[in-house]
């Protein structure tokens, strides 16, 4: 066990003015959580005329996520900050849109099709581990992000051929920091429409990225080999069982950006999280290093072999309730309600708590500690308290292959290294995605 706490954010314990909120969104959304969240299910308030909710108990997240999660589209603020990058993609469209898109790409992401990927995860995750050997340290993020971006340019597109990983990752975090950030206008209501400066500086991160999935998805077309080798041979081949509709270049094209990065980032950040806790718990990643070599027997891993390995999916589990890769997510509310205690009404703001229903003090015993064991093979909890990849229609439907892919990388890691302490302790900071500021920096020894 930990002896000390991971790191977290120190809850705001006074309401927090327009201005204020302001900044807090753009430097670290987490820091508009109040401290009251922590230990209630709901908690109300507004900025300036606007009136919102904050969400963080299983019950409102039910309603939220299911039961009536026609009455709670995304927010506009959070299309804003997606469209450029995605369009109207399955992520950021609703109702018709969504539905045939829904229908067309869950077929892709069946579990005979992402374990049939498993072996490039496997490739990926040796390549890795040769990258570190003969270095006694490495900053982990990078590294996370090299090693998930490598499987998905094998396992999405066969390849980066049409992919300068830098470029491409120094054009993701330009839009995050631009266009990815709440703006004052949002905290005014100025509809959507109205530019935001912020847009201007990120245009050219968006022609970066656009542009390299354009010729990937170009150069498959001419290919057409009609062989389903990778995601993109899936995607082109979608189709709507309902209506027979297949992708347009353009449906295709935001698709595939979003499953570019979302698919990467969010799984590259839940590694080198794990990576941070385990080197801190060198008990607990004794446990987990023993289980590895027994199961692998020097062997590489595949995605069978997750299956008799528990203590690494719970590690994984933990290190994303600690750390949920999108930490807070904001809903419109269409019509009115009635949430717990509060009445909701029309065209105010939800906003789904993830954070804080993970580390609540009402649903988890010491909230805050890194504990792998909560996640045991027997221990059982409320389908809505632990939501690092949503629930309900709309749940995550790449999950799977995130939780194979994070789980073959990190069993691969911990049998053939041991991680230690080094660097800065990170801050946990939100943009779009929660990162650790500045980064993950820990000693490497091999065994």
């Amino acid at each position: 066990m930990t002896q000390t706490l991971p790191p977290r954010i120190e809850p705001a314990t006074e309401p927090l003015g327009m201005l204020a909120s302001l900044r807090a969104v753009r430097n670290n959304v987490l820091r508009i959580i109040p401290a009251i969240a922590y230990t209630q299910p709901i908690v109300t308030g507004t900025t300036g005329h606007a009136r919102w909710h904050m969400v963080q108990g299983p019950e409102g997240m039910k309603r939220l996520f299911l039961d009536n999660v026609e009455n709670y589209p995304k927010s506009e603020v959070m299309l804003r900050m997606l469209r450029p990058a995605v369009g109207d993609s399955l992520f950021t469209s609703e109702g018709a849109q969504w539905r045939w898109q829904r229908r067309a790409i869950a077929p892709v992401f069946a579990a005979r099709n992402v374990e049939a990927l498993a072996p490039m995860m496997t490739a990926t995750a040796e390549r890795v581990c040769d990258r570190l050997a003969g270095t006694d340290s490495a900053e982990i993020v990078a590294e996370m992000l090299s090693a998930t971006f490598d499987v998905i340019c094998d396992v999405a597109l066969s390849g980066r051929e049409h992919f300068d990983a830098d470029t491409y990752g120094e054009a993701i975090t330009r839009y995050f920091l631009t266009v990815g950030r709440a703006s004052l206008l949002d905290f005014l209501q100025v509809p959507p429409w109205v530019p935001r400066p912020a847009e201007l500086f990120g245009r050219r991160a968006v022609k970066t990225m656009h542009a390299m999935v354009a010729r990937a998805i170009e150069a498959r077309r001419r290919e057409a080999t009609g062989k389903a080798d990778d995601l993109l041979d899936h995607m082109l081949a979608a189709r709507d069982p309902e209506s027979g509709r297949t992708m347009s270049p353009q449906d295709l094209l935001h698709n595939m950006q979003f499953f570019i990065v979302a698919g990467h980032e969010t799984t590259a950040l839940s590694l080198a999280w794990a990576l941070y806790l385990l080197a801190h718990d060198e008990p607990e990643q004794a446990r987990a290093r023993d289980e590895v070599r027994g199961v692998l027997q020097g062997g590489p891993c595949g995605h069978e072999d997750l299956a008799h390995m528990p203590r690494i999916t719970a590690i994984l589990d933990e290190a994303m309730r600690l750390y949920p890769p999108v930490g807070v997510l904001a809903r419109n509310v269409r019509q009115a309600d009635t949430l717990y205690d509060r009445e909701i009404r029309p065209r105010e703001t939800i906003f789904v708590n993830i954070w804080a229903l993970h580390r609540h003090h009402d649903y988890w015993d010491r909230p805050d500690h890194f504990d792998p064991a909560r996640f045991g093979p027997s221990q059982k909890r409320d389908r809505y308290l632990h939501l690092p990849f949503g629930a309900g229609p709309r749940v995550c439907l790449g999950a799977n292959f995130a939780i194979i892919q994070a789980g073959i990388i990190l069993a691969t890691l911990l049998s053939r290294y041991r991680f230690a302490p080094k660097g800065l302790r990170p801050e946990p900071i939100m943009h779009m995605t929660v990162r650790p500021d500045p980064g993950v920096t820990l000693g490497i020894t091999p065994h």
